[in-house]
């Protein structure tokens, strides 16, 4: 069995909304209080966004980090505020679970700039295939749970803006906390792949 969502199905969803709070840490001190806060948790939401680079052999270093329980998402500003020991200590805190996606590409960029051994991390990549689950975007994961669409359409915004739109803040703290909420919600055993609307079918396959 293998569950997949077509485009055509995913951009006839409704799109997902953040209903949380979102809080853009750009000074240390800021930083102190949202890992004090964060510290808190057992499971939390991660991602990166990174400038887009439009010139070949071009590329930029992590911009932002999301780190999002599910109530309040922090958008870590690294461009302005680097990773600092608080936050390479956090990020190696082996006791706290940090669930992303691709994170290859997410530990690619932020070893590109800084020097942080990331511990305590889930790919969500590796985890759906057990749930029978074929698609590997976010995008789709999340629609095949829960129904609804992640717009994209900030990804290739300028992450090293002086201020983030609140569209950008929006976009990228629903990219955490979907992680969090896919990772919760297969963990609760409440998925049963034979259920789900999208299955593939053989007679369907290639």
């Amino acid at each position: 069995m293998k569950i997949s969502i077509s485009k055509e199905q995913l951009s006839a969803l409704d799109r997902v909304s953040f209903t949380g709070k979102i809080h853009v840490v750009d000074t240390l001190p800021k930083l102190d209080k949202a890992l004090a806060e964060l510290k808190g948790a057992t499971t939390l939401g991660f991602d990166t966004e990174t400038r887009p680079s439009f010139k070949k052999g071009v590329s930029h270093n992590v911009a932002l980090m999301q780190i999002s329980t599910m109530d309040d998402c922090y958008l870590l500003r690294i461009n302005k505020i680097g990773i600092p020991t608080s936050l390479r200590l956090f990020l190696e805190d082996s006791q706290i679970t940090k669930v992303g996606l691709s994170l290859k590409d997410d530990f690619g960029v932020i070893h590109k700039g800084y020097d942080a051994n990331m511990l305590g991390f889930v790919d969500l990549q590796k985890v759906v295939p057990q749930y029978s689950i074929a698609d590997a975007s976010l995008q789709k994961i999340y629609a095949i749970l829960f129904g609804k669409r992640i717009s994209k359409g900030q990804r290739l915004s300028n992450w090293e803006a002086d201020t983030l739109t609140v569209a950008q803040q929006e976009y990228a703290a629903i990219d955490a906390w979907a992680c969090l909420k896919i990772y919760n919600y297969l963990n609760s055993q409440k998925f049963n792949p034979e259920e789900s609307e999208y299955i593939i079918h053989e007679e369907n396959e290639d």
